[in-house]
């Protein structure tokens, strides 16, 4: 008789990302991921002690997931920061479950305003710096205007609020882009 087929920790963190992505992270347990997984729940449940540490696990994830996609612009000749407040409001379409998951579920490390000094966004911030010629304090202050701008568009569309039209979008993003930009030097 075979062995039984050993589930790993990283199985599970998968199974439960994908119950996040299909139904919403609010079905993530041990019986929806078991079944995903095929096994019984006590794998899932050896693992993790609760099911709130399976959840941040798989929130993070899906964390990483999200920068993956946000940083793959679709359209570098837009710019970086259309580029990727398009593809912020992108994954709010394509992936609803996870927009929430991530941004409405209340398992976010940190807010939008603490994110601003946060060592993953430095590379994004050089880049908008070095192209907007600023202070990094000006650049900040154009990012964090953008980021709630473009927020606000994902969210309306991910809850289905409102019907997504990129030409539209594209273009108040770059209206609020060019105004933050000229906020901050004014500021200067």
């Amino acid at each position: 008789m075979p062995p039984k087929a050993k589930i790993t920790k990283e199985m599970i963190i998968d199974a439960a990302f994908h119950v996040a992505r299909e139904a919403g992270a609010e079905n993530i347990n041990a019986r929806t991921v078991a079944e995903k997984l095929k096994c019984s729940t006590q794998p899932v449940m050896y693992h993790f002690e609760t099911i709130e540490e399976l959840k941040k696990a798989a929130y993070a994830k899906a964390d990483r997931f999200h920068t993956e996609y946000l940083m793959s612009v679709k359209r570098p000749q837009e710019g970086t920061m259309l580029g990727i407040g398009l593809n912020y409001i992108r994954f709010a379409i394509e992936e609803p479950q996870l927009f929430r998951f991530l941004f409405q579920s209340g398992f976010a490390k940190s807010s939008m305003l603490e994110m601003i000094d946060s060592e993953e966004l430095t590379p994004i911030l050089s880049v908008m710096q070095k192209a907007m010629d600023a202070s990094m304090e000006q650049t900040k202050k154009v990012f964090l205007t953008i980021a709630l701008f473009a927020h606000g568009y994902a969210s309306i569309i991910a809850n289905n609020s409102l019907a997504y039209d990129e030409e539209l979008v594209a273009s108040h993003l770059e209206q609020a882009y060019k105004g933050a930009v000229l906020a901050a030097q004014e500021e200067a």
